[in-house]
């Protein structure tokens, strides 16, 4: 046990990435094998997850559960790991959507063994960028993440479609959409990888947590340039980087073909997870090692939030692909967390007693921020899982195709009608008490863009209830009069996600309480 509790974070980390080796040693013609042996294997480190949350003290000071292990020292860099409050969550989500992925991924008939292996293989990339205390390996993890989710779009992908590239050449949207999604995230890797090498080759170590006290600090100059230069395009190339993944606008375009090409699964993952490391990015490495910056800047990621809000309620309202309605809601919904962020940025900028008088509006803000980055994970996860399961059954995601389906599959309906609430921000559910959070936090300091930012809001209400219009209610589509309810499997997969959107949306204090500590911290 002693053993357990010095290397949990280790453990929870790298323990996908052994169940994927043993996966990838099973026959292959096993297949209800592979499955449930790559089930049971990511429920492992969801458990260890749960021993974390007991063990873990939200008031302590600085990062718990530390591992440091020598493993370049001719550059400063090692293997470092810890978790606050913040990363703890974000450990917590994603332990519990892969399990649940992988649940839902039991209907995948093709190339079983390496779906399942690239699936725990991309559990441990993510939770790698979670724990990481040291810069280079925190870059390494998040490179490792695009590999898996780039063929897992590219091969198991939605087998129909084909786009024109360069007006001559035709290739599949899953491979299109594949493409697109490394070919983005490695532009924002390019100057990120870059900026770090710059920092830490200046500093003498990568290590995070020494960074923090020794960056925001140094001046002089480098390369002939004032190093308050050097720190702005270091800045700027992480929050590009970041930004790409979160996505904002307008570097929001390879999602929905992410989304739309990826399998049911891949899409759980991608909106409840991986957007989720770019904001992390900015909580964790922007602005602690930018504060200046970012307080100068604030007001820029602030309209960058406020186009995702608007531009991505807009555009999910132009959609009659019910997975691309649903990708473009992501778009929305992570606008508001950039939202969140922008104010802890600008916060960073006060001191003395103007910090004390917008001190409890910088932390609902923020804390909102994370809070909203957690639900929306949950909440993105459950409707993807469902438009994956109508699609199982009627063989198309055209929104104009269904109709009355509330009659036939009433079970399916009354899920779908739940989580619709919850994404909307029904009061209850747990989307309202975010959305509440960064919206009362950000009024006083950017009023005019929080306001029009809950223009967002109405334009989430009109898309969902436009979707249950179409899904649910209205004539019955005679195509669809021997559709098939909701399975167990499903439903399984479906009801933590559920229970916990209820039980945020009741009783929320529970959760915040594990980061308001370190949002605290982070925000001064």
């Amino acid at each position: 046990m002693e053993f357990i509790h010095e290397h949990l974070l280790t453990l929870i980390t790298f323990i996908p990435l052994v169940g994927a080796a043993l996966v990838a040693i099973l026959p292959r013609d096993q297949e209800r094998l592979i499955k449930w042996v790559s089930f049971l294997i990511s429920l492992i480190p969801f458990g260890l997850s749960l021993v974390l949350w007991a063990n873990f003290q939200p008031d302590a000071a600085g990062f718990q559960f530390e591992e440091h292990l020598v493993w370049f020292p001719q550059v400063g860099s090692s293997y470092h790991v810890g978790i606050d409050g913040i990363s703890l969550v974000m450990v917590l989500l994603t332990t519990l959507l892969t399990p649940l992925a992988l649940l839902i991924s039991f209907s995948i008939k093709e190339n079983v063994r390496s779906y399942f292996a690239l699936f725990l293989m991309l559990e441990m990339g993510m939770l790698g960028v979670f724990v990481a205390l040291d810069l280079l390996i925190f870059f390494l993890f998040w490179e490792i993440g695009l590999v898996p989710m780039y063929f897992l779009i590219n091969r198991w992908g939605s087998e129909k479609g084909e786009r024109v590239l360069w007006g001559q050449f035709k290739v599949p949207a899953r491979t299109y959409a594949a493409f697109k999604f490394m070919l983005y995230t490695m532009f924002g890797s390019l100057g990120l990888f870059l900026a770090i090498q710059v920092i830490g080759l200046t500093a003498g170590t990568f290590d995070i947590v020494r960074l923090r006290e020794f960056w925001p600090t140094f001046t002089g100059s480098l390369f002939g340039l004032p190093i308050t230069v050097i720190k702005t395009i270091g800045f700027w190339a992480f929050t590009i980087a970041f930004a790409i993944k979160v996505p904002i606008w307008p570097f929001h375009t390879w999602l929905p073909d992410a989304h739309t090409e990826a399998p049911t699964a891949g899409s759980m993952i991608l909106a409840g997870v991986l957007l989720k490391l770019g904001a992390y990015g900015f909580l964790r490495l922007v602005l602690p090692l930018f504060p200046a910056q970012a307080a100068q800047f604030a007001w820029v990621l602030a309209l960058l939030g406020l186009g995702a809000a608007i531009f991505g309620g807009l555009a999910a309202l132009g959609q009659d692909d019910f997975k691309r309605l649903v990708a473009y809601s992501s778009v929305g919904h992570m606008g508001f967390v950039v939202l969140g962020i922008a104010v802890a940025a600008w916060a960073l900028g006060l001191d003395g007693p103007a910090r004390d008088l917008f001190r409890t509006d910088v932390a609902l803000a923020t804390n909102g921020a994370v809070l909203q980055m957690f639900n929306h994970g949950i909440t993105a996860a459950a409707m993807f899982a469902l438009v994956g399961v109508v699609y199982e059954r009627a063989h198309t995601r055209n929104l104009k195709e269904f109709g009355g389906l509330g009659v036939v599959v009433p079970a399916y309906g009354g899920i779908l009608l739940f989580c619709t609430m919850a994404s909307l921000g029904l009061p209850g559910l747990n989307g309202f008490v975010s959305e509440f959070m960064v919206f009362r936090g950000a009024w006083p300091i950017f009023t005019l863009v929080t306001a029009l930012a809950t223009l967002g809001l109405v334009f989430t209400a009109a898309y969902l209830l436009w979707t249950i219009q179409k899904v649910l209610l209205g004539p019955l589509n005679p195509r669809w009069e021997g559709m098939k309810e909701i399975n167990a499997r499903e439903a399984i997969a479906l009801a933590p996600l559920m229970v916990l959107m209820f039980v945020i949306g009741v009783w929320p204090s529970w959760l915040i309480e594990l980061f308001n500590a370190a949002v605290l911290r982070l925000i001064g």
